[in-house]
């Protein structure tokens, strides 16, 4: 990773030339990565202490009656004469079948929170290292690169937590093969899933930043998404069905934000490609 000879290092010294050496690269690598984790440990530690917050008020929330998403989603389905709208309070008997299961899980939640909280710090430190090693042209093309992934990030988690989660919680908590067979989940089942959920739908809502990157190598073209408009919306429709209410208006809840950011893609990919294609003066 070679530094411009006129560039500046993250704390505002004039770089010298040539190129960093393997160990001045690994050492400014090291003071990202403590920095990050510092970040992650604090906020974790403020989490771990607020742990009626952390886990009443946020993690098992989204399987009651009363969280927002189920009494907006109800309300909706009262006005639409649609009663599978009306999740109601999820069936699920949570239990710990490990001695020091719940406290590990405190532990994990809690580092998990402090992750999610620091994200656009941790995004801040990674552009930082990255920063050096652009040119003057990549560096004007990537402004506002920090600002924009954090809160695609951020939204992500936040469609995922206030739509994702409470219709997976229903689907899979109220589902049953026979009525003789009732559902008693594990503490740690019922975490993976609501974090896995969460956080894979923070990383889908980067797909506008992974399509931009992609672009601007050739690896993506904005006729090869185009062309495959009908084949995304197929499965993102099915992903729709499979974790919603057998009803249209929840796949189309679930389904418009997530078809918009492909679309997006294409945008952006047309963009791209366009720039790259200009001569160069």
């Amino acid at each position: 990773m070679a530094n411009e000879t006129k560039g500046k290092t993250d704390s505002g010294s004039t770089a010298s030339e040539g190129e960093m050496s393997f160990w001045g690269h690994l050492d400014a690598l090291r003071g990202h990565l403590f920095r990050s984790a510092a970040a992650i440990i604090l906020l974790g530690i403020i989490a771990f202490l607020n742990r009626e917050i952390i886990f009443d008020r946020l993690i098992l929330a989204p399987g009651q009656s009363g969280f927002i998403t189920n009494r907006l989603l109800c309300s909706l389905g009262q006005k639409l004469s649609l009663p599978s709208l009306c999740l109601g309070d999820v069936d699920l008997s949570i239990i710990n079948i490990n001695l020091s299961g719940q406290f590990i899980t405190h532990m994990y939640i809690s580092i998990a929170a402090g992750l999610i909280v620091s994200s656009p710090y941790i995004i801040l430190e990674i552009w930082r290292f990255i920063k050096p090693a652009l040119y003057e042209n990549e560096r004007k093309y990537t402004r506002g690169a920090v600002l924009i992934i954090s809160l695609l990030f951020i939204l992500g988690i936040l469609f995922s937590y206030f739509l994702i989660v409470p219709l997976t919680l229903n689907f899979f908590g109220n589902y049953q093969v026979s009525e003789t067979v009732t559902n008693q989940i594990a503490l740690s089942s019922y975490i993976s899933t609501v974090v896995s959920v969460t956080f894979s739908m923070g990383v889908v809502f980067e797909l506008p930043v992974f399509v931009y990157f992609l672009a601007r190598v050739g690896l993506l073209t904005p006729d090869f998404m185009a062309r495959n408009r009908k084949v995304t919306l197929v499965i993102l429709l099915t992903i729709a069905a499979i974790i919603t209410p057998p009803d249209v208006i929840s796949q189309i809840l679930v389904t418009i934000p997530l078809y918009g950011l492909y679309e997006l893609g294409i945008v952006i990919a047309r963009r791209v490609t366009a720039a790259r294609e200009l001569p160069v003066k």
